[in-house]
């Protein structure tokens, strides 16, 4: 068995932690106070270091299913457990808001596998899974990033502090720089409802925008440079970053001429609504561009019913760059003090092959979480549900019905449709930096095949906040 020298000892530390027992007389509300890591973080130190281990045992139950490719999703049943680690370093080399400097490191590992090898779902159940285990679960440097501040205004902001910015007070109006190895969600298609797989929803599709191929090796992250413009209601954004060699591969191409991702997103604001005083929201549109040396569904189709190719193969084709772009909208709006709604859409072109993130020309996603402190009186614990529904165009559609293989996708066959997906999770405090969850999916046509399916994916998840 490989050893997990990072996590093993997070694992039992949590699992030694005091659970939260079910009592007869009600639980008195938490105050607000309540400490949600293990040890404390000030925000007064120049210095920030944290770390966080997330435990995920997956399964699902056998499944009708007349037959199965190579890159299915097995239907008999199975289980797997994944293991990620990630310790968070960072110092402010300068403190002044207005030119503010900080230097940000974290090391982390991933550990463990995904049920069917992560193949099979455009929307896979499992986020921080590595889609090739082969790479095993030596420790890495997930992140190296320089983040710096300028300063447009004299009026300061409180903001909150972040392993991604040290800062507790920056201008209104304000430019900021990243710059180094990242992952582009830290900072894109962002959303408090929607994007953490440690505290909330654990589906590909229903954290991210699934049709938004951004630029990213195997374990999600890429080198490039992220700029934000911010002023009181609106932050604007643009980030380039390198693309892998291969579709979804663990090395990136250093050629930005050859070979880049370019993204835009504008974010708006609210306090209030005239129909909802009093409650936050945000609307963010994102665009992107990929260039990469991707291949053309049609075009390997054509060459398959041409009797030129024994398979149609979307990466037998000669050395150039071509082009796919798309955009996604996501929203976020709270409705009362415990009960937010969200959405996504996202759209690509899709005639070129899905090259980084998964095989999702189309998605649309609405859904929402509630604030368990009045309810249960459980400050900390929170519940959710999503439902998601994933689409690609009918040259995929051909190539994957044809006996194609994309990265993610390949049943050999293909009774083309949608692939649509329920999830709901309750996430329980049990103490100080320590969250359970029980997780729940439900999908329809995995994998956008009709004759297989459906089946259902149970998950229990502890996390641990240091």
């Amino acid at each position: 068995m490989t050893k997990r020298p990072v996590l093993t000892p997070l694992l039992l530390l949590a699992l030694c932690a005091p659970p939260a027992l079910a009592q007869d007389a009600p639980t008195p509300a938490a105050p607000a106070t309540e400490p949600v890591t293990i040890f404390p973080h000030p925000d007064a130190a120049r210095y920030f270091v944290a770390g966080q281990a997330n435990i995920i045992l997956q399964g699902h139950t056998p499944f009708h299913s007349p037959y199965e490719g190579d890159n299915s999703f097995l239907s008999r049943g199975e289980y797997k457990t994944s293991l990620v680690g990630t310790l968070f370093m960072g110092f402010q080399v300068v403190r002044n808001p207005r030119w503010a400097t900080d230097i940000l490191v974290d090391e982390e590992s991933a550990g463990g596998r995904g049920d069917s090898e992560a193949l099979g779902l455009a929307g896979f159940t499992n986020l921080d899974v590595v889609r090739n285990p082969s790479l095993g679960s030596t420790p890495y440097l997930a992140r190296y990033e320089l983040h710096q501040v300028i300063g447009l205004s004299s009026k300061n902001v409180d903001v909150e502090r972040t392993p991604f910015s040290l800062e507790t007070s920056l201008p209104e109006r304000r430019l900021e720089f990243h710059f180094g190895k990242m992952g582009l969600p830290d900072f894109l298609d962002q959303n408090s409802i929607g994007t953490d797989s440690h505290l909330q929803f654990l589906n590909w599709t229903t954290d991210n925008n699934g049709a938004w191929d951004y630029a990213a090796d195997t374990r999600g992250y890429t080198t490039g440079m992220v700029a934000e413009y911010t002023d009181h209601a609106f932050t604007l954004r643009y980030a380039l970053a390198m693309l892998p060699t291969v579709p979804n591969g663990i090395d990136l191409d250093t050629s930005f001429r050859r070979a880049s991702g370019q993204n835009w997103e504008l974010e708006h604001r609210h306090e209030a609504l005239p129909f909802l005083p009093k409650r936050k929201g945000a609307v963010r549109l994102l665009g992107y561009r990929n260039q990469a040396n991707m291949g053309v569904y049609r075009t390997q189709n054509q060459l398959f019913l041409a009797g030129k190719t024994a398979t149609p193969d979307i990466d037998a084709h000669a050395l150039h760059p071509t082009v796919k772009y798309g955009f996604g909208l996501n929203a976020e709006q709270e409705l009362t003090e415990n009960l937010r709604i969200f959405g996504r859409f996202g759209w690509n072109e899709g005639q070129h092959e899905s090259w980084a993130y998964t095989e999702v020309d189309q998605t649309i996603e609405f859904g929402g979480d509630y604030a368990m402190k009045d309810l249960l009186h459980r400050a900390n614990d929170k519940a959710g549900i999503a439902f998601v529904t994933n689409a690609i165009k009918r040259d995929h559609q051909a190539y994957l019905k044809l006996g194609g293989k994309g990265f993610i996708l390949g049943d050999g066959n293909l009774d083309y449709a949608r692939e649509d997906i329920l999830e709901g999770y309750y996430n329980l405090h049990a103490w100080r930096g320590v969250f359970y969850a029980l997780d729940m999916q439900f999908i329809e046509h995995p994998g956008y095949n009709q004759a297989r399916g459906p089946v259902p994916v149970g998950s229990i998840r502890m996390h641990v906040d240091f």
